[in-house]
């Protein structure tokens, strides 16, 4: 397997375990900070992120992990269908002239 370099934005994965951004390279300190889906902030130091196994991984669809809040909360339904009393924008720019 080759070996993945980091690269700021892009999402990752150890085989078996959650998925994490990483959201910073500092080659002065020679560190990788990431972020996990629940919200921690973790660094890994270059030359570790270099013997890990890591693998690309997809952006997870739900955005919500690191708000600390359930979906209810923020008007989606358990299905992601949404919420149906939202209003679209667009709508309001005839009314506007």
């Amino acid at each position: 397997m080759a070996k993945v370099l980091p690269v700021i934005g892009e999402w990752y994965r150890k085989p078996g375990r959650e998925i994490f951004e990483v959201v910073a390279i500092d080659i002065d300190d020679g560190t990788v900070e990431i972020q996990h889906f629940d919200g921690t902030v973790e660094e890994i130091e270059l030359e570790t992120w270099g013997d890990m196994m890591f693998e690309q991984a997809e952006a997870p669809e739900d955005y919500s992990g690191s708000l600390d809040i359930e979906p209810e909360d923020y008007g989606v339904d358990r299905e992601g269908c949404g919420n149906s009393g939202w209003s679209n924008p667009l709508d309001y720019l005839d009314r506007a002239e």
